[in-house]
């Protein structure tokens, strides 16, 4: 990947390098292949990180491949430290081995794993990693999310991702280090919370020194010791009292304020390990039908985002790539993307908490139910959770998406189950955020009520939700695509409701669209579609009932055109046009233009007072 960057932007140590670039490949359908026997016959040449299935990995193979497999040669890091392998992800089962000795393996597509292989490597001179990848491009009860299972891309799935799709790199590290660092925001009380946990042999008398930074300003330093190899403390920030001065502390899209950190793991005063790493302070709470950032209501504009590009699939391009994309949501001004069916790359995280914009976080779905299916989910959303936990830009978990691995929750209990397992799950692994238990409908155990329709009528459309009794009875009498949206014994409780897929407007006119399109509706030229997406967004923003709005889509993928941005990120229509009807789409708020001037009155009184 050209422009590499550090692949884990919250826990950063200056010794590493990149395995990305050139690897030995081959595909294994007859199962030929096994390890430490090796034998194998290179048929292909790939770039690391692209999947084979894509154009830039220099193969471009999309048919039915369960197996490949992957080698290379790397030399050591300089020094004498543990030298750990980690991978970003791969699709879907992998096994490891260094110079002939399996090393980890792991499943779950889209997640990270690592290994320690100091034990395997040779003295001096190259070192030899291998590895074996297993994807049955047919399973529907894994973790698949967009990736199709019929041999060509159709309706809203995509082509088929397989093995290596996210960066490989090696670092070196003490025996005894930090292995994991977590950072926690609490703003009512003006704290940063956090926790550390270390590895390796040395049990007692480890202490870790913590410093807080906001620019060239120290906002905390202090030491504290492990126990048992963990240490979870508090620190405290001062509050200035002033709300000035405090929302410069505080993130959001509008001024993301990221205070950076140093962690430093000591040992009798012998410094062991040391990471540079980042926070930030906010909070995102629902209060009655608001959404709430940092305390105030936020209303919510923000566009679906597939992660998807043509010539690397799920892969970025490289770095600029995944920064233009949060760029480009912004210009077009979204302050959040929903990132659907895809366990985004920490790169693009990084972006979005450096430049201010929120992300909801999707768990990519299985097609078919049953107990294993859910284990597997739970596995791997339980890794998403931890992986991305100290993000600031993350503010909502989706562990479902329009009842896809669940699809009979009307009428089995199980699969309601389920979805109120995971649910539970995820506000007990991370309680500082919002949960969506089920997005689109049939909703059950769930913080925020998200509603998909892809009514192409503005006025029907505003209608529909322009509620004027109670929102209850929307719940009882409206039914986007024929599914009820919430289950029997889950009436709206007066959460937020937010309409989290609508638009999907196809440009059939697009020159650059080699291949039939697809889309909910069509626009015939780019007049005719800007003029769409504006009355859609007024009709959404003019209906006091949302909390916010997801507009689909971000960018054309494949074959569905639907996109605000062609495929390669080219706008459809100037992007100022396309800026000027989102921002006027406020969801509950009245826009400036219909806000009556205040009556005349005494001066406010100060807060503290």
């Amino acid at each position: 990947m050209s422009d590499f960057a550090y692949p884990r932007p919250q826990l950063v140590r200056d010794s590493w390098m990149c395995l990305n670039g050139r690897w030995k490949f081959t595909f294994d359908d007859e199962r030929r292949y096994s390890m430490p026997r090796g034998g194998h016959v290179w048929t292909h040449d790939i770039d690391v990180p692209f999947a084979p299935e894509s154009a830039a990995s220099g193969i471009g193979d999309t048919g039915y491949h369960r197996i490949c497999w992957y080698q290379r040669e790397f030399e050591l890091l300089p020094g004498d430290k543990h030298t750990i392998l980690h991978f970003g992800a791969v699709d879907y089962k992998a096994r490891v081995w260094v110079n002939g000795v399996m090393v980890g393996e792991h499943e779950g597509g889209h997640t990270p794993f690592s290994a320690d292989i100091t034990h395997a490597l040779s003295p001096g001179g190259k070192q030899v990693v291998t590895v074996y990848a297993e994807d049955d491009p047919h399973d529907l009860a894994k973790p698949r999310g967009k990736q199709d299972w019929l041999p060509e891309p159709h309706a809203v799935w995509y082509p088929r991702t397989t093995g290596i799709w996210q960066t490989v790199w090696l670092e070196q590290v003490a025996q005894t280090r930090i292995h994991s660092l977590r950072w926690t925001p609490i703003f009512d009380t003006y704290e940063i919370g956090w926790s550390v946990s270390a590895i390796g042999d040395i049990e007692d008398g480890l202490f870790v020194e913590i410093k807080i930074r906001h620019g060239d300003l120290l906002l905390a330093e202090d030491n504290y010791m492990l126990i048992g190899h963990e240490a979870s403390r508090k620190i405290a920030i001062s509050d200035p009292g002033i709300d000035d001065s405090r929302n410069e502390l505080l993130w959001s899209p509008e001024r993301p304020t990221l205070l950076d950190a140093e962690v430093t793991l000591r040992h009798r005063g012998q410094v062991l390990d040391r990471v540079t790493s980042y926070t930030a302070l906010r909070s995102v709470t629902v209060n009655r039908d608001r959404f709430l950032l940092n305390g105030r209501t936020y209303p919510l504009r923000m566009v679906l985002d597939q992660g998807y590009w043509p010539d690397t699939l799920m892969t970025a391009p490289n770095d600029d790539a995944l920064r233009r994309d949060v760029e480009l949501a912004k210009e077009m001004g979204f302050n959040g993307v929903r990132k659907h069916q895809k366990i985004e790359d920490p790169r693009y995280l990084y972006w979005a908490d450096k430049l201010g914009l929120l992300v909801w976080e999707e768990m990519p779905s299985g097609y078919r139910f049953s107990a294993r299916a859910i284990e597997r989910m739970v596995r791997e959303w339980t890794e998403a959770i931890e992986r991305d936990y100290s993000h600031p830009c993350v503010i909502v978990w989706v562990p479902f998406n329009e009842s896809w691995g669940v699809p009979n929750l009307t009428s089995t209990q199980a699969h309601r189950n389920a979805v109120e397992a995971l649910y539970h799950l995820t506000r007990t692994l991370d309680a500082t955020r919002p949960v969506l238990g089920n997005d689109g409908w049939e909703a059950s155990a769930t913080d925020i009520l998200g509603i998909h329709d892809y009514c192409s009528d503005p006025d029907a459309l505003h209608a529909r939700y322009a509620v004027h009794g109670p929102v209850g009875a929307l719940f009882d009498q409206r039914r986007p695509g024929g599914r009820i949206l919430t289950l029997d014994g889950f009436p709206h409780r007066g959460q937020p409701v937010v309409l989290t897929q609508f638009g999907g407007v196809a440009c059939d006119c697009d020159p650059v669209q080699a291949r039939p399109t697809w889309g909910y509706a069509h626009a015939n030229s780019p007049e005719e579609f800007i003029a769409l997406y504006r009355r859609l967004l007024d009709a959404v923003g003019g209906a006091t009932m949302f909390s916010g709005f997801c507009y689909t889509q971000f960018a054309d993928t494949f074959q569905e055109a639907t996109g605000l941005l062609r495929a390669d990120r080219t706008p459809k229509v100037p992007i100022e046009q396309i800026y000027q009807a989102t921002i006027r789409a406020n969801c509950g708020v009245q826009r400036p233009e219909e806000v009556p001037e205040p009556e005349p009155g005494p001066e406010p009184l100060p807060d503290d007072i």
